[in-house]
């Protein structure tokens, strides 16, 4: 499998606070280190993400560590990321595009993935240190508790850490028969929390939803900005608006009657963290 692990390109061992990379080659991965992957395809989210993603992990670790993004298009990407192609999996076309894409990162064997490894979508925000996530429960399937449904057993998938090669059967059950998951379920996210039996979520503290944890209620957000807890690690922005676009000020909508109550004003430490 073709990937940039064979290049000798530095891996963080910086903390925070730190300054630059360290100096130990990417492809050789110590017993210590800690994996990070996320995956990028098709034209949603531009290659800055991915670049921003990886600043602020080696912002926000003391430990050795590496990014190994799955993608389709690696052109412009930070050299301290790795690079793997995307994973192979049985997604009927309309589905292409969608978070579905995702299931692909459970089939196992996969790449060189062994251990405990944690996910990040692209357009998470970091703030805090990330070492906790591989510290919490290790062994075990944990992830962000959903913020839209937090008295059922559902977690977000934009924030998850897992057992590599322990649950392949979320990727193996899927790529037998996808119309069947796909019956079944709406989102991807529901599917794996159901498949997994040794959930845990994480502090509800560390993983926050930009519009559900933060955004003030109709009609504060048209008064006070998003206010970030000092305990917070990860930010997700799933749907609108993205983090430039709350970072901003802005919040794309079409239906004029959905203005009315979708606004977010300018949230300037999105621009402290997000870089």
């Amino acid at each position: 499998m073709h990937a940039v692990a064979s290049a000798k390109l530095p891996i963080s061992k910086i903390g925070l606070g730190g300054s630059d990379h360290g100096d130990v080659a990417l492809g050789v991965k110590s017993e210590a280190m800690q994996t990070i992957i996320c995956i990028k395809w098709g034209t949603r989210y531009g290659i800055d993400y991915l670049n921003r993603l990886a600043s602020m992990i080696r912002r926000n670790t003391q430990r050795e560590t590496r990014l190994i993004c799955f993608t389709d298009d690696a052109k412009g990407v930070d050299p301290w990321v790795q690079i793997a192609p995307l994973p192979a999996i049985n997604l009927p076309a309309r589905e292409f595009t969608t978070p579905w894409r995702k299931l692909s990162l459970w089939q196992y064997p996969l790449h060189d993935l062994e251990g405990d490894v944690l996910f990040f979508d692209l357009d998470v925000v970091i703030t805090g240190s990330i070492d906790g996530f591989f510290d919490f429960e290790p062994g075990r399937f944990c992830v962000a508790q959903n913020w839209t449904q937090p008295n059922e057993r559902v977690g977000n998938t934009s924030i998850y850490r897992f057992p590599v090669g322990k649950m392949s059967h979320i990727f193996d059950t899927f790529n037998a028969d996808p119309e069947a998951i796909l019956r079944r379920y709406r989102i991807e996210q529901q599917y794996i929390s159901a498949e997994s039996e040794d959930v845990v979520f994480f502090p509800p503290e560390w993983c926050l939803s930009f519009k559900h944890s933060l955004l003030p209620s109709w009609p504060l957000n048209f008064f006070i900005p998003p206010r970030l807890p000092p305990e917070a690690k990860v930010v997700a922005f799933h749907g609108k608006p993205d983090p430039d676009e709350a970072r901003d000020g802005i919040w794309p909508v079409n239906a004029a009657w959905k203005k009315s109550y979708k606004y977010v004003l300018p949230t300037p430490w999105i621009a402290k963290h997000w870089r």
